[in-house]
């Protein structure tokens, strides 16, 4: 995943609660190091507390979400936007969305089954969770390398299936940039334009 592109705030623009405006029409999102215990009701998907609609200037982009570990963006959408331009936009922020519900949903199972290797591996030693100092125990390197080879091996097809449609997406995305690319400059450079941008109902 590509880092998230930064730019400096417009003092213009009216900052949403947790999120920030961006000069970039082509930023995308990057995971944090950020992470948080799941709770029952932390399983609930979300992208945002309070997601701002689309500017017409900027994209926006949330702070790392707790469980995914990726920024939210909201992208813009630009004045006389083309019915292309609006497909690609509604494209890139399906893509994300779904990406974020992806490793939502993959990161708190990932932390409850690591969480119960380990409680039944201290129990099997005839240990508790914690020590006489109230501190979690854990398990040597070589203990949850095991851990971690059966959550691949569980996991592996749906991992690949997660991989193939990623690459699809962005072959899409790819394919609908150029194309709008392209438009944008034949409107530019056309006479019978006037350099002009086509009607928003184009195609």
């Amino acid at each position: 995943m590509s880092a998230v592109c930064r730019s400096l705030l417009r003092a213009s623009v009216r900052p949403v609660p947790g999120f920030v405006s961006v000069n970039s029409r082509l930023c995308s999102s990057t995971a944090s190091s950020a992470s948080t215990k799941p709770t029952q009701e932390q399983q609930k998907v979300k992208t945002s507390i309070q997601r701002p609609a689309p500017s017409a200037s900027h994209d926006w982009i949330g702070p790392p979400n707790r469980l995914s570990n990726m920024r939210p963006i909201v992208y813009r959408a630009p004045d006389r936007e083309t019915q292309l331009e609006k497909r690609l936009r509604t494209l890139r922020q399906e893509t994300e969305d779904w990406n974020h519900d992806f490793w939502t949903k993959q990161n708190v199972t990932f932390s409850q089954e690591k969480e119960s290797f380990i409680a039944s591996q201290l129990r099997a030693k005839g240990l508790s969770r914690r020590d006489e100092q109230g501190r979690n125990r854990s398990l040597d390197s070589e203990e949850m390398a095991v851990f971690y080879k059966n959550f691949l091996d569980t996991n592996r097809t749906r991992h690949a299936n997660y991989n193939k449609e990623w690459y699809r997406r962005n072959f899409t995305i790819t394919f609908l940039m150029a194309r709008v690319t392209l438009q944008n400059m034949w409107n530019n450079l056309s006479p019978a334009n006037g350099g002009k941008k086509n009607d928003p109902t184009a195609t």
